[in-house]
């Protein structure tokens, strides 16, 4: 079974996309039109100036934008090393869950346990 990062890798057509440690890649309430893979780097989330996760090679993150209804980023995410992403829009996430559902069960893992860790540190 693919990881979420490689089908992101094997739908995406554009280039990889590089930031440099402490690039911001977006802001929270900037409205997001991709989710991101991270190939190699970390990434910090932050929320109200804090950073509240890092995430490594292999984790998505940005999917909460292609899902809500006004598409806007909940947290701000700057590279903490850098750092190469891949990057999947919309309608190919929508055709990478239709055709492999196993993609759409790993994300929702990768998100849960995201979620778990944040509910633990609290």
């Amino acid at each position: 079974m693919l990881q979420p990062i490689e089908t992101v890798k094997l739908f995406e057509k554009q280039p990889e996309q590089r930031y440099l440690a402490n690039q911001v890649i977006f802001e929270e309430g900037q409205t997001g039109e991709v989710l991101y893979g991270i190939l190699e780097g970390e990434i910090e989330l932050w929320v109200n100036g804090k950073v509240v996760e890092t995430l490594t090679a292999g984790d998505v993150f940005g999917e909460g934008a292609l899902v809500q209804p006004d598409h806007t980023r909940a947290s701000t995410a700057i590279a903490k090393t850098d750092c190469l992403l891949a990057t999947m829009d919309k309608s190919r996430f929508l055709f990478a869950v239709q055709q492999t559902p196993m993609f759409a069960l790993e994300v929702v893992k990768s998100y849960s346990d995201r979620l778990r860790r944040l509910k633990h540190s609290i």
